[in-house]
């Protein structure tokens, strides 16, 4: 079957093969981006003894963009990530009890509280 240069499905998947591109370069910065966060996240647990809360829900929120960008790019659903959707929202914690930010360092059970 002969299919014609304009043809509207033709012009919806190359559209669909930019953006995907686009979104493989937002990929890798937003891979970076989690990878520093974990990095980080890990030396402030290791000195305050609980990982940081604020860091804790942007993590979260950044591993559901990144399988939002996963799932457009395999084609499991047509609606684009942010900036055309909302950007996720973090999910409550399952793991450690987070230091809340700005908290200043976490007492120690046997010192005395102000």
């Amino acid at each position: 079957m002969n299919r014609s240069f304009n043809d509207p499905d033709r012009e919806a998947i190359v559209l669909r093969v930019l953006w995907m591109l686009v979104f493989v370069l937002v990929w890798q910065v937003a891979q970076f981006l989690l990878g520093a966060l974990v990095l980080v996240q890990l030396i402030y647990r290791l000195v305050y003894g609980a990982p940081n809360a604020g860091m804790m829900a942007f993590g979260d929120s950044l591993s559901q963009y990144l399988a939002q960008i996963g799932r457009f790019g395999s084609f499991h659903t047509e609606h684009k990530p942010w900036p055309f959707s909302d950007w996720p929202t973090a999910r409550p914690a399952d793991g450690e009890t987070a230091h809340p930010a700005g908290a200043g360092r976490p007492l120690a059970d046997d010192e005395p509280k102000p």
